[in-house]
């Protein structure tokens, strides 16, 4: 793999000193713990690892809430982001039940409904070729069109158009390696992110943000590439790179899931 914009460095030589800090590691999950839409079990390990090593390990994802509810409930983490920010989960142990913090009250998110199946229907009019992704049936505030997960993958054209027409209708759009994600509101993953890691844990996001890691690979991850100086892409950030608005510091050699395990076992081997 070669390094084409010079400020990005290779995960191997991540240092001794920043590993040392580092007290929470944040995720994508598509594309970053997963390759070619499966997650490998050496992935699923290494947030294992992570967390049982004492590290806070929080998926960050434009998944829906569905999704989010098994994560919460039995991955090894300490709660989970979902829809691109519009809430978070984590499974309350002291009181043995899921908890969810959202965006919008139960009232805004039904109205919310119908303005959503206005757009879908004008997006699939306008964009042949392109599909509800099949996880839109367990979504609460957004609405995802599927470009190359379930349907041959569109021309980065017709990926645009679907995000335009989005914007068009007044909605928040971001482009993910697998779907365009479109809602109406202002919130992203990281702002959610920065009420998650205060309200559960007494951490000021921006001041704590050097001992943060964030790994990503997509266009919807440039607000946390932007807010972590030492964000992370896994080696498939490389291909849509001219798309970021903000760009990782450091680089795996190896993409999607196996750069997740590459980063993991670095960071791990530098704090023991």
């Amino acid at each position: 793999m070669s390094f084409r914009m010079s400020f990005l460095q290779p995960f191997e030589l991540f240092s001794r000193s920043a590993a040392q800090s580092v007290h929470t590691v944040l995720t994508d999950i598509d594309d970053t713990l997963t390759h070619r839409g499966q997650l490998p079990a050496s992935a699923y390990a290494a947030l294992e690892a992570l967390k049982s090593s004492g590290l806070r390990v929080i998926p960050v994802t434009g998944r829906p809430a569905g999704w989010c509810d098994h994560i919460a409930r039995f991955w090894p983490v300490d709660a989970v982001v979902g829809e691109n920010g519009a809430f978070y989960m984590w499974h309350d142990k002291q009181h043995n039940k899921l908890q969810t913090r959202h965006a919008l009250n139960l009232h805004e998110r039904q109205d919310m409904q119908q303005r959503l199946q206005q757009v879908q229907q004008r997006v699939l009019q306008d964009v042949p070729g392109c599909a509800v992704a099949s996880d839109q049936f367990c979504r609460w505030y957004d609405l995802a069109i599927d470009f190359c997960e379930d349907v041959p993958p569109l021309p980065q054209q017709d990926i645009d158009r679907i995000a335009a027409l989005m914007r068009e209708a007044g909605m928040t759009a971001k482009i993910s390696s697998i779907h365009v994600n479109g809602w109406f509101g202002d919130w992203d993953k990281l702002t959610m992110t920065r009420t998650l890691m205060h309200e559960l844990f007494s951490v000021d996001l921006d001041k704590e943000s050097p001992n943060i890691l964030f790994v990503g690979d997509s266009p919807n991850d440039a607000p946390m590439f932007a807010a972590f100086p030492n964000a992370i892409g896994v080696a498939n950030v490389m291909d849509c790179l001219d798309r970021l608005e903000y760009q990782p510091r450091w680089v795996t050699r190896q993409p999607g899931g196996a750069g997740f395990v590459e980063m993991t076992q670095r960071l791990l081997a530098l704090k023991n």
